[in-house]
C-alpha cells in the first residue's frame, strides 16, 4: 500500500531495501484516513464473496483488509473471520462498522508478509485492493497459500494496470518517484504474474475483469476527497512545491476526463480490477 510506482519495470528488484519500503507504505496508508474511501468499494467485497462461494461456518481470513469490505462481507454469509491489516487505525475502523451491524469478527494487526497463523488454518483467504501494495510480493503470496488448506480458496480483487487506478499511480510515479526496484503493485493484476506466483500451489485459477465505478460529484470532489483522505495521493501533494501540485491536479483531471463516461458535469469513471479465485491444491 503506497505510492510506489506502478511502472512495470523492475531492473534493480535486488538491491532494494524492502524493509524502507514497507516502512514507506506503512506511513502513507496510515496518513489520511483510508476508510473514507474504502467504505465506497463494498460491493467488490461482496462479489469477490459471491465468486468464492463463502458459506457459513468457513473460516475465512481476510488480508490487508483495510477498513473491512470483505471482512464484513464474509461475516454476512455466515463465515468465522478474522480480519487483519497493518494499520490498526483501519482496523477499528472494521471493528466499529461490525459492532453496528452485530457481528463478531477477530480483528488483528498483522503483516501480510508475515501472517501470525498456523499453516493451512482457513478455508479460504481474501484481499480487496490490499496485499497488491507489498513491498515483497512472493512473500506475500507464499503466505497466503500457507494459511489456506488443501482444496480451500484464495480471492483477490488487484487494480490492473491498464484501468483508472493502475494509471492514476503511474501519473503518482511521474511526479514522486519510486524507490529502485520497488515492484509495481499493478503487477497483482496482471494474470500472468498471478500464475508466477500461486500456479505452482494450484489446482485452479480463475480470473476476470471487472469494474468498479467511482461516482463523485465533479473530477475535482475525486481529488479533493482523495488529497484529504487517500494517503498516498496526500504523501504525493505533500512533497510538491505549488507549482508541482497544480500541475499534478491537471494531470489528474485530464486522466479523469478519459475515463469519465458520465456526460455531464458529475464523475463516473469505470476501474478495472483483476478478480482472482485460486483453488490450493
Amino acid at each position: 500500500m503506497s505510492q510506489a510506482a506502478i511502472s512495470m519495470k523492475n531492473p534493480n528488484a535486488d538491491v532494494i531495501d524492502l524493509g524502507a519500503l514497507k516502512m514507506r507504505q506503512q506511513a502513507a496508508w496510515s496518513a489520511g484516513n483510508y476508510a473514507v474511501v474504502g467504505t465506497t468499494l463494498q460491493i467488490v467485497g461482496e462479489t469477490l464473496c459471491e465468486a468464492l462461494d463463502i458459506r457459513a461456518g468457513q473460516k475465512v481470513l481476510d488480508v490487508a483488509a483495510g477498513n473491512g469490505n470483505a471482512t464484513l462481507a464474509a461475516a454476512r454469509r455466515g463465515a468465522a473471520v478474522v480480519s487483519t491489516d497493518y494499520v490498526p487505525s483501519l482496523l477499528e475502523h472494521g471493528r466499529k462498522r461490525a459492532e453496528a451491524d452485530g457481528y463478531a469478527i477477530d480483528f488483528r494487526t498483522a503483516d501480510a508478509e508475515a501472517l501470525p497463523f498456523d499453516d493451512r488454518g482457513f478455508d479460504a483467504a481474501l484481499s480487496t485492493f490490499g496485499i497488491m501494495f507489498t513491498a515483497d510480493h512472493d512473500r506475500a503470496a507464499a503466505e497466503l497459500i500457507r494459511v489456506v488448506r488443501s482444496g480451500g480458496k484464495i480471492g483477490m480483487a488487484n487494480w490492473t494496470p491498464e484501468g483508472f487506478i493502475g494509471q492514476m499511480f503511474k501519473t503518482i510515479g511521474g511526479y514522486v518517484a519510486p524507490p529502485a526496484g520497488a515492484k509495481s503493485p499493478a503487477l497483482w493484476g496482471s494474470e500472468t504474474r498471478i500464475r508466477e506466483m500461486f500456479g505452482a500451489q494450484a489446482s485452479s485459477i480463475k480470473t476476470a475483469v471487472r469494474q468498479f465505478n467511482f461516482r463523485y460529484k465533479s473530477p475535482q470532489t475525486f481529488i479533493d476527497v482523495f488529497r484529504t483522505f487517500y494517503g498516498p495521493m496526500l504523501k504525493t501533494f505533500a512533497t510538491l512545491d505549488a507549482p508541482q501540485q497544480t500541475a499534478f491536479n491537471a494531470d489528474l483531471i485530464k486522466l479523469i476526463e478519459r475515463f469519465n463516461v458520465s456526460g455531464d458535469s458529475t464523475m463516473v469513471v469505470p476501474s478495472d480490477y483483476l478478480e482472482v479465485v485460486i483453488t490450493r491444491r
